[in-house]
């Protein structure tokens, strides 16, 4: 597939789709074309949000427990998220990559493409004998579930060492993410993107109105790309705009077992976390920071008090974590975590 060969009525007819939550509607893959198209345009889009949770995950010295040695992406599509996650982490102590998704169409597109990738992988189609699941995969399908599917999924997450879950990022999508994070507290420690296990800072009265989501930069290029300004324009999306909600999570049962777990359950002592992106006005910055004690606040900074953290929050939108120091809600100064 090239861009000379998309299809252009099934990328639309797909966009309409996924804009309402088509899930309870049966397959909407009706043909390997709408697949390849989709793979090559939305499904890309959706790989950079999953390259932006990968490289901070990267920057933590994050990695999938010792014991994941099978990766689940469930609800695989076109299977874009279980590829990037196995190029990012790589397939040596992957013994099998394992698929599903409610359409057959998707689930062989899918498995051909990492076969494709990953000569020497596994690859097989899921089928749920009750066992464990090493690292489940969960991409951008929450808004496509009924009550009843969400809580088969979770069934799944309860039985996963590790799980890579990523959304979009809208007001909607968040809050139900959000619901799933405080759903597996009990079970789960929080590797991202909460800076504390307590209950979330989002559910206090006075934030509703806010969410829980990031934005990840494009590759360099896209926006000056005859072809993606062409798919940006008929898709009514702007190139620049990647936003995406997400979680991370390891099973505590690891901190018991002979595997142990791989890494530092939260960011550093003392991390707070930019929601969204920091607002720039004139003469000050705001931003909404949710704290390592579950506080989520909007704080301001004065570009007088600190004129480099003031540009560095314009031109690095896309780094999340600071320490602050503060006076009051006032920010006077900042470390990058």
């Amino acid at each position: 597939m090239n861009w000379q060969q998309l299809d252009w009525a099934a990328l639309d007819r797909l966009r309409a789709g996924f804009l309402h939550g088509v899930g309870d509607d049966g397959p909407y893959w009706h043909s390997e074309s709408d697949l390849a198209s989709y793979d090559l345009t939305y499904g890309e889009r959706i790989g950079w949000k999953w390259d932006a949770v990968l490289r901070e995950l990267a920057s933590r010295g994050w990695r999938p427990p010792a014991s994941a040695r099978t990766v689940l992406d469930w609800g695989c599509g076109s299977g874009v998220a279980g590829r990037r996650v196995l190029e990012a982490f790589g397939v040596e102590d992957i013994d099998l990559l394992q698929l599903w998704d409610h359409s057959p169409l998707a689930r062989s597109f899918a498995a051909q493409r990492a076969r494709e990738a990953f000569p020497s992988l596994a690859v097989s189609e899921f089928a749920d004998t009750g066992q464990p699941i090493g690292l489940l995969i969960v991409s951008h399908v929450i808004n496509e579930l009924s009550p009843d599917a969400v809580q088969t999924l979770l069934a799944l997450v309860a039985r996963a060492d590790a799980v890579l879950w990523v959304e979009p990022g809208t007001h909607a999508v968040s809050r139900q993410l959000i619901a799933v994070r405080e759903a597996l507290t009990d079970a789960f420690n929080l590797i991202a993107p909460c800076p504390h296990p307590g209950m979330c800072g989002l559910l206090t009265a006075g934030n509703e109105r806010h969410w829980c989501h990031f934005f990840a930069p494009p590759p360099a290029g896209v926006q000056n790309d005859s072809d993606w300004v062409r798919f940006g324009q008929r898709a009514g999306i702007d190139l620049r705009s990647l936003p995406y909600s997400y979680l991370v999570l390891e099973n505590k049962r690891l901190a018991t077992s002979a595997a142990g777990p791989t890494s530092s359950p939260l960011p550093p002592t003392g991390a707070s976390r930019i929601l969204g992106r920091a607002e720039h006005f004139k003469g000050f910055a705001r931003v909404l920071s949710c704290d390592a004690p579950g506080v989520v606040e909007e704080l301001e900074l004065q570009k007088r008090a600190d004129a480099d953290l003031f540009k560095q929050l314009k031109k690095d939108a896309n780094h999340p974590l600071y320490r602050w120091e503060r006076a009051d809600r006032r920010i006077v100064g900042a470390t990058r975590v």
